[in-house]
């Protein structure tokens, strides 16, 4: 199928057709990029999955085509510009292996296009729908990944000022990431510590001074740092954010079963911190914590966990997690102790019923059937005692322990029978 570029067309073409059937237009992008279906739209244009028919193998690619929302003449001519700058900056940063190739920049129809690599496979926004949070170790080796790319753009001096989830695609095969989407990406001029940009980017991941139009280097490892967190909870970074505090709450979000070593949560702590001075600088200081050989040791996340949660995220049994607290060393201690006294109990009685029952018989003093009955009955209290305590959430091995001596009732029953000819 060929796609027509015209934004009031997108008439479905033969897969060979050099015009549009419909509008006439040219389908073949530079005689050779032919767009096959949409599979994005943002505020400046659409993003096209193509075939580059100038090579033998034909091989996908991407077309994005320049048309913004806005149409004021002030801001399209800035628009314009910005375009023509993500091509400049992918012809730049393009021989890094985890960053898209540039392959052809041009006008078409009066409108500009870019031509680039197609990575196959999924955003990691796509992953934490398909698979669900991601552990300590896959957040390590995220970071591991994306950070060498961010030092080699940052020492080209340009900020990319969008990372965020949607921007980082793991390749099918190899498993590498790639970072995508350079459209707000700008240069940074090391002799202005502070300039006026405009707010680019995506609110919930920027950095404060990025929101005041001050982008830095740290500010892209803040967004990387948010980046993190929403992929651990997969909660909404606005919602992981105290205003009241001016802080981050996001180890409340965890789920039980996806703890974070402490070592892990003082470099993500250090990479959303606020106040720049506080932050991580470059991302060479980042990998240089990571890389450090101490062992991590895990820390289980708070107890209580927020009744909102989703159950495919943190699939619990109660909604008190188990902690750590030497307060409860003591109430720990009691219930083993309990737990020895019934033994202690049902242990002793259990022998002598089992040796007395066995005279009995050897005896002819009682029938095989009189013999089983009480254990019988015995059992299925100690059974009923135990389905009743797993019901009141009590625990259930001291109350199946303490069900058989309760077998007061059992031996009634069993002297009301008739005696024996």
């Amino acid at each position: 199928m060929s796609i027509c570029f015209q934004p009031d067309c997108l008439h479905q073409n033969s897969p060979d057709a050099k015009f549009c059937a419909q509008c006439s237009a040219k389908l073949l992008l530079q005689e050779r990029y032919r767009a096959i279906k949409v599979i994005g739209q943002g505020g400046f244009g659409k993003t096209f999955l193509a075939r580059d028919e100038g090579k033998p193998s034909q091989p996908y690619c991407v077309i994005k085509q320049f048309l913004p929302f806005n149409q004021d003449p002030v801001y399209l001519e800035k628009a314009a510009k910005s375009f023509k700058l993500e091509a400049e900056r992918l012809e730049n940063l393009g021989d890094h292996p985890q960053i898209p190739i540039l392959l052809a920049y041009c006008h078409h129809e009066n409108r500009q296009y870019l031509v680039q690599e197609y990575i196959n496979g999924k955003n990691l926004a796509q992953e934490l729908v398909d698979h669900g949070v991601f552990n300590e170790q896959e957040i390590r080796n995220l970071l591991l990944d994306i950070l060498p790319i961010l030092d080699y753009i940052h020492s080209k001096q340009v900020i990319h000022r969008d990372i965020k989830p949607e921007n980082i695609i793991r390749r099918i095969g190899d498993e590498k990431l790639f970072l995508v989407d350079f459209g707000a990406a700008k240069e940074f001029n090391p002799g202005i510590m502070s300039y006026t940009s405009g707010v680019i980017g995506t609110a919930q991941y920027a950095a404060p001074e990025q929101l005041r139009g001050e982008s830095r280097f740290s500010s892209d490892l803040y967004s990387l740092g948010v980046t993190c967190l929403y992929l651990l909870t997969n909660v909404n970074p606005f919602d992981m954010f105290s205003n009241v505090d001016n802080d981050w709450t996001w180890r409340e979000y965890l789920a039980s079963n996806n703890p974070v070593s402490d070592e892990l949560g003082r470099i993500i702590d250090k990479l959303i911190q606020q106040a720049i001075k506080k932050r991580y600088h470059f991302a060479r200081e980042v990998l240089a914590d990571l890389n450090t050989k101490s062992e991590p040791q895990l820390i289980a996340p708070p107890a209580v966990i927020p009744q909102y949660r989703q159950e495919s995220i943190q699939p619990l049994v109660s909604s008190v997690a188990i902690s750590k607290d030497k307060s409860l060393e003591p109430e720990k201690m009691e219930l083993f102790v309990l737990r020895i006294i019934a033994s202690c109990i049902a242990v002793p009685y259990g022998v002598v019923m089992i040796l007395t029952s066995i005279a009995s018989l050897i005896t002819g003093s009682a029938s095989v059937f009189e013999i089983l009955i009480v254990p019988f009955l015995i059992t299925c209290c100690a059974l009923a005692s135990k389905n009743v305590a797993r019901s009141k959430k009590r625990d259930q091995l001291l109350w199946f322990l303490l069900g058989f001596p309760f077998h007061i009732a059992a031996l009634f029953i069993v002297a009301l029978l008739p005696p024996k000819d």
